[in-house]
């Protein structure tokens, strides 16, 4: 009889539920179920327009999807969400989410930002937790939340795909890997920070024993199991969606890679935590994995900004579209696709062209994303060597923009490395692999690796 797992893979702009199985040594995957996603403006705990996640409906689609495995006649064993990292629920002391989810680019931080630094300043922060400053990080939303007195209800705190689980299961985890993307995870213990929750003031009760990828959660509540038709286990992915990814990346020892998608994240694994100053000054944070290891990792702002241009040309381009006008219309501006104007402007393409000073053609924007995304890998790769003290010859790209040839080539030519291209679904591959860890089904992750070389397309880039 076939065991299927169930990977629920939720990123910032769709969703997917993907079904695996084992067979003859591979790993066969297939989507069963997609949903979109991205934040609206709602009103927010203080009675203000914020950006926020739809919540309530993404469970939705959470179980639609699940229904949807038993209508295929593909009842998963097990079941595991991932999701972006950062954003979180306060739940009161009925469980329920206490004013709605926020969305990571929602600007409430803007003025908790210095307060957090007043009380501790930055270098310490980073020498503490190895976790890289952003405007969106999880300690500045959490200070907003004590100020607005949102925190005073709160009597638990869980991470996005947490709270799924929980909604799940009726089981709260607070999973190791998420975690980390708070700024309030030590990277030396692996345990939350007692000394940073007290000095700002975090109700201490919020912060749960941090739990391990490939650990059981639970079973489906009675409720759940009636509305999708059966009953399977909740079982820890690395539930922040990038760290999945970089499990299912094929690499060979400790090589960099960029996961691709909404955001790329470029980086390596390590055994250990770099908390340097070197380390702070370039932009590299430590991200927890599985086994006390570490990602060393920097937030590049991604296929957003593609991404955005075209929903600003109501989607009447393909991204294959994008991707063949920007080849044919080549132009030498200079952008920093990471300044921070291009984190949620109103309009990404009126913000492109005043960064260069003109006014582009739909070609020519799209190149000026990929020309300059690929530059600023080149640029973030040399810093990760100077910062790891190891010059690496092969960079692995996974994820959804590892299907865009023409970026792979942008990005061989400006590294120098070779350049090697999969899995797409990385994330969701990740997810699996790490189920079939905890069920047994697989030992461990280098031999989840050598199960996803054998089952699934990567290529090679040529020049």
């Amino acid at each position: 009889m076939v065991e299927y797992y169930l990977a629920i893979d939720i990123g910032a702009s769709s969703g997917r539920h993907i079904v695996a199985h084992l067979e003859n040594g591979k790993m066969i995957t297939e989507e069963i179920y997609r949903f979109e996603n991205g934040p609206e403006t709602r009103e927010g705990y203080d009675g203000k327009p914020h950006l926020m996640w739809t919540a309530e409906r993404l469970f939705q689609e959470i179980l639609n999807g699940l229904k949807k495995a038993k209508e295929l006649d593909k009842v998963p064993v097990s079941v595991g969400i991932d999701t972006w990292g950062v954003d979180y629920a306060l739940l009161d002391e009925n469980d329920k989410a206490i004013g709605g989810i926020y969305c990571y680019r929602d600007a409430r931080t803007e003025t908790t930002i210095p307060q957090v630094h007043n009380k501790i300043p930055f270098a310490n922060l980073y020498e503490k937790t190895g976790i890289q400053f952003a405007s969106f990080n999880t300690i500045y939303q959490l200070l907003d939340d004590k100020l607005s007195g949102r925190m005073n209800k709160a009597k638990s705190m869980l991470m996005l795909p947490d709270y799924f689980h929980f909604r799940l299961t009726g089981v709260k985890r607070q999973e190791y890997t998420n975690a980390t993307t708070t700024g309030l995870v030590n990277a030396k213990t692996h345990q939350w920070d007692e000394e940073i929750i007290e000095t700002l003031g975090f109700k201490k009760e919020l912060f749960g024993p941090l739990t391990q990828p490939g650990s059981i959660v639970g079973e489906f509540s009675d409720e759940v199991a009636e509305f999708v038709g059966y009953k399977a286990t909740v079982v820890l992915p690395a539930t922040h969606d990038t760290a999945s990814a970089v499990l299912a990346a094929p690499l060979d020892g400790q090589t960099p890679y960029i996961s691709s998608g909404t955001w790329s994240l470029l980086g390596v694994e390590q055994n250990y935590a770099h908390t340097t100053a070197e380390a702070r000054e370039a932009g590299y944070s430590n991200e927890g994995s599985v086994n006390g290891t570490f990602r060393l990792q920097i937030n590049i702002m991604g296929l957003w900004m593609i991404q955005q241009v075209r929903h600003e040309l109501e989607d009447k381009y393909s991204f294959a579209e994008l991707v063949n006008l920007a080849k044919e219309n080549p132009v030498d501006y200079e952008l920093n696709v990471n300044d921070q104007r291009f984190l949620a402007p109103q309009n990404m393409t009126a913000e492109i062209h005043s960064a260069i000073g003109k006014n582009l053609t739909v070609g020519e924007t799209a190149y000026v994303i990929y020309n300059n995304l690929a530059k600023y890998y080149a640029l973030s790769l040399k810093a990760l060597e100077d910062v790891a003290g190891v010059t690496y010859n092969t960079l692995n790209i996974i994820g959804g923009g590892s299907k865009n040839a023409f970026l792979n080539e942008l990005t061989a030519k400006y590294t120098g490395k070779q350049v090697i291209a999969g899995p797409a679904e990385g994330t969701a591959i990740g997810n699996l692999m790490m189920q079939m860890v905890g069920f047994g089904k697989i030992a461990n992750v280098q031999a989840g690796r050598e199960i996803i070389k054998k089952s699934f397309d990567i290529n090679e880039v040529i020049l």
